[in-house]
């Protein structure tokens, strides 16, 4: 067993590439001056006592260190032993600086730094000049991470684009389509975070005042929330340019009405596919829980059907639902429904605990009884209901008032 003194340069050195160098929160603390050097691990030397009772290993120790290679960094001091007279032994290794952590810890660590000087220096020095250094090195290291993968191209493309950015130059189109030269616009997609941190750095804060990168660029978000738009007669498909089925994201469909007297909403995609003709109808399907959509005015004065599993989180899909439209109307979403196809339901493995505030009394009564082991199962898929029995209850709701 190895005594618990005299640590060996093998072991230091170990300590300090796990403390100071593999620990990148340390690492950029020291990058930036913010844990200030010297690092000073003591190397636990023996009293006169311990180094007696194991010749071998005090013999080791003060040897191993006589012959470490970097002698300005190790402290020794003289002490005086009563049985083996003055002896001058290692005490601390003494890290000044980071240079002289790249040194100890060697080969690797150097190539590392040379990653980040030669990444670095391009983005340093954007403007021909060292004006913005001071500024985006605290940044660059804090990024440290996002900076060791970028290319030697990479770090030149960011300092071709850093100048070209402006406030508005977007001008209300989105990121990709932006106008710079020399630059392809996914490059400015990928680094988009390390891109507005050095661009609110270099304008005063101005980046974050406006909201982030898009809204300073004036740029509009990417589409997100997508839904599949299927017109369910000839009258509204020619409404649609005689597509017979396309795909929109949300924030579109808030702000451009769909064709038809009657919406209907279908959660899951393959049911919405599998749809018949509905007179002056458009469905929108696959949305699952993305309603957001459907806070648009123009369904004010549309007939809204909504159309969902019957199971605790279809239920609560209907209810966000209904809090955008208060007057739409579940369909097949019912007790009658239920047992009906009771022989065909599956199990829903995280149910909801408790009942979503706009639910109906009766809805809200399904959702307890689905809980509470009241039929065969808790979940009735809306791919499991018969087609004849969707096509009936799909003309009973266009009839209805």
């Amino acid at each position: 067993m190895k005594p618990n003194w005299g640590f060996l340069p093998d072991h230091a050195l170990q300590l300090i590439k796990r403390r100071e160098w593999d620990n990148l929160a340390s690492l950029k603390a020291r990058l930036l001056g913010n844990k200030e050097f010297p690092i000073r691990l003591g190397l636990k030397p023996p009293t006169g006592k311990r180094a007696v009772s194991d010749m071998g290993h005090y013999l080791q120790f003060v040897e191993a260190w006589k012959n470490f290679p970097y002698q300005d960094m190790v402290q020794w001091e003289s002490k005086i032993f009563r049985k083996l007279s003055e002896q001058r032994i290692p005490t601390f290794l003494i890290i000044n600086s980071i240079r002289q952590l790249i040194q100890l810890i060697g080969g690797r660590a150097a190539r590392r730094s040379q990653l980040w000087e030669r990444n670095m220096r391009p983005i340093l020095t954007f403007d021909g000049s060292d004006k913005f250094r001071n500024i985006l090195y605290p940044i660059l290291v804090n990024r440290l991470e996002t900076v060791e993968k970028l290319s030697k191209e990479d770090s030149e493309l960011l300092s071709l684009l850093l100048p070209q950015l402006r406030q508005t130059i977007g001008n209300g189109c989105y990121l990709r389509a932006i106008p710079v030269t020399g630059v392809d616009t996914k490059f400015i997609e990928t680094h988009q975070r390390l891109i507005e941190d050095l661009l609110d750095a270099i304008h005063d804060s101005a980046v974050s005042i406006a909201g982030g990168l898009l809204n300073w660029l004036d740029c509009k978000s990417n589409p997100k929330g997508w839904l599949v738009v299927r017109p369910l007669c000839k009258s509204t498909q020619e409404s649609l340019g005689g597509l017979p089925i396309l795909q929109l994201p949300g924030d579109v469909l808030m702000e451009h009405e769909l064709p038809g007297k009657n919406i209907l909403v279908v959660e899951n995609i393959q049911s919405g596919l599998a749809l018949p003709y509905l007179k002056n109808t458009t469905a929108v399907i696959g949305g699952g829980k993305n309603v957001a959509w459907m806070e648009t005015q123009w369904l004010s004065h549309k007939k809204v059907g909504y159309w969902g599993d019957i199971d605790t989180w279809g239920l609560s899909f209907l209810s966000d639902a209904r809090s955008k439209v208060a007057n739409l109307t579940a369909l097949m979403m019912d007790r009658e429904t239920l047992r009906s196809h009771e022989s065909r339901m599956d199990v829903e493995s995280k149910p909801i605990a408790l009942p979503p505030d706009f639910l109906s009394e009766d809805e809200i009564s399904i959702f307890n009884d689905l809980n509470a082991g009241e039929f065969k199962s808790n979940r009735l898929e809306q791919e499991r209901i018969s087609s004849d029995y969707i096509r009936q209850q799909l003309e009973y709701w266009l009839l209805s008032d």
